[in-house]
C-alpha cells in the first residue's frame, strides 16, 4: 500500500517516537506479513510504516476508542473539534469531566475522542496523564494558537485505517502476544524504566509500570523468541534494562527528552533498542 505522508500522530504522547524514526527505520526487519504493536500510544511508528496489516493495541481504552472514532466517524470528529475554545477556564471544565462518572459515561464516543484531542492539544507540554482513579490531571498549556483541529491529518489517518486490516484492541499485552502468529513482527514500546526518581513517568493509565512489570515484558520477548517470532523494543538504557536483555542484539541511540520535572535532565539520552534479529 502507498504510503501517504499526511498520515502521522494525531495526538502528542510520552515517549513518542517520531524524532527518533530516522535511527530505527534501519534496524527494521525486511519482511514480515504482519505488524503488532502492545503499547500503541501517538502510533508514530504504525503510522511511519502504514503497514497493511496490523494488530494495535493500548491499555487506555480511550485512545482506543478515539482511533476507532477517527477511522469510523472522522468527519463528525472534525466538526465536533471545532466547537472547542483554547481558554483556561474552558479547558479546566472540560478536563473534568471524567471526575463526574455518570456524566463522562453518558458522552458519546465521538465527544470522548474529541476531548482527548482538545485536551492533547491544549494541556501543557502535550503530556496525557492520569491519576490513580483514572482522571485526566495535566495543567492548561497556555499555547497561543494550538492546532486543535488538524482536518488533513484526521482524514489521512481515517482513510490509511479504511484500506489496512489493521485490528484494535484494549487488554493486557500479554494476551495480544500470546495470540499472534508467525510471520508477524512485533514493536514494543512499553512504559521506560525510569533513568532517575525525577524521570519517572508512568501515568498515562492507572497502575503504572514497576520493574516486576519490565521483567515480565522481557518474559513475554523470551518466548516470542522460542516462538521464531521477531521483535523490537525501545526502553531507557539504564543497567538493569542492559542486564534483563543482555541475551539479545542491543543498539544504543540517542534521544531527546522533552519530560522532567528537573530542567537540567530534559535534553540527549541514551535509549536501547532490543532485537531478536540481526
Amino acid at each position: 500500500m502507498r504510503k501517504n505522508k499526511l498520515v502521522m500522530p494525531v495526538v502528542k504522547w510520552v515517549g513518542g517516537k517520531r524524532q527518533l524514526l530516522p535511527a530505527l527505520t534501519p534496524l527494521l526487519p525486511e519482511r514480515f506479513t504482519t505488524y503488532c504493536e502492545p503499547f500503541l500510544g501517538g502510533g508514530a511508528m504504525l503510522f511511519w510504516r502504514q503497514p497493511q496489516r496490523a494488530i494495535v493495541n493500548d491499555v487506555n481504552d480511550d485512545l482506543i476508542q478515539m482511533y476507532e472514532v477517527i477511522r469510523d466517524h472522522v468527519e463528525d470528529l472534525i466538526l465536533e473539534l471545532e466547537k472547542y475554545k483554547n481558554e483556561s477556564a474552558y479547558f479546566y471544565e472540560v478536563r473534568d469531566w471524567d471526575r463526574d462518572k455518570e456524566k463522562y459515561g453518558a458522552l458519546s464516543s465521538i465527544e470522548k475522542a474529541a476531548r482527548i484531542i482538545y485536551l492533547n492539544k491544549t494541556c501543557y507540554n502535550g503530556l496525557f496523564r492520569v491519576n490513580n482513579a483514572g482522571e485526566f490531571n495535566t495543567p492548561f498549556g497556555n499555547y497561543k494558537n494550538p492546532n486543535i483541529v488538524n482536518t488533513p491529518t484526521l482524514r489521512a489517518v481515517s482513510a490509511y485505517f479504511q484500506k489496512a486490516e489493521i485490528t484494535f484492541s484494549c487488554r493486557d499485552y500479554a494476551d495480544v502476544l500470546a495470540e499472534i502468529p508467525r510471520g508477524t513482527f512485533v514493536y514494543l514500546d512499553p512504559p521506560y524504566d525510569p533513568v532517575s526518581d525525577t524521570a519517572n513517568f508512568t501515568g498515562y493509565s492507572r497502575g503504572g509500570f514497576c520493574r516486576d512489570d519490565q521483567i515480565r515484558l522481557r518474559e513475554c520477548c523470551d518466548d516470542l523468541t522460542q516462538r521464531g517470532i521477531k521483535f523490537m523494543l525501545s526502553n531507557s538504557a539504564t543497567n538493569f534494562i542492559k542486564e534483563q536483555y543482555e541475551a539479545y542484539h542491543i543498539t544504543i541511540v540517542k534521544a531527546k527528552r522533552a519530560i522532567n520535572s528537573d530542567a537540567a535532565g530534559r535534553g540527549q539520552v541514551d535509549e536501547v533498542v532490543v532485537r531478536n534479529y540481526e
